[in-house]
């Protein structure tokens, strides 16, 4: 059984959130990519669109999800699901760190409002 250490972890740092990968094609995983997102408190997150359906659970904090301009405040244990084609921002206003663990299909790209299109290491 593959088993992906926490110390196996490749960790990514882009727009003041840490993304730590555990389950992508280096560790055995072909269809499914899955990680660790870390907000720091006070962190506003970058509207994207995903090219691919994401699904966020949240483990600790508060963040405001918007998806298609449509804010919310899932709590801990909370899940969002985000559609492919949907517009998405996560925002960390809170006292505290805010952490999910994130699944999608492998291939994700995110497209910024400028049209620049990124394929996350981690989602790759």
């Amino acid at each position: 059984m593959p088993v992906v250490r926490s110390t196996e972890a490749v960790v990514h740092e882009i727009h003041g959130a840490r993304f730590l990968s555990y389950a992508r094609q280096e560790t055995g995983s072909t269809a499914l990519r899955a990680w660790r997102l870390e907000i720091p408190a006070g962190t506003e997150g970058v509207e994207h669109t995903v090219s691919h359906e994401e699904v966020l659970l949240l483990l600790t904090g508060t963040p405001v999800v918007t998806l298609d301009g449509a804010a919310t405040a899932p709590d801990p244990t909370d899940a969002v699901i985000v559609p492919a084609g949907t517009r998405l921002k996560v925002d960390n206003p809170g006292p505290g760190p805010v952490t999910a663990w994130v699944t999608t299909s492998a291939g994700l790209q995110a497209t910024l409002p400028d049209g620049t299109t990124i394929t996350p290491p981690w989602a790759g």
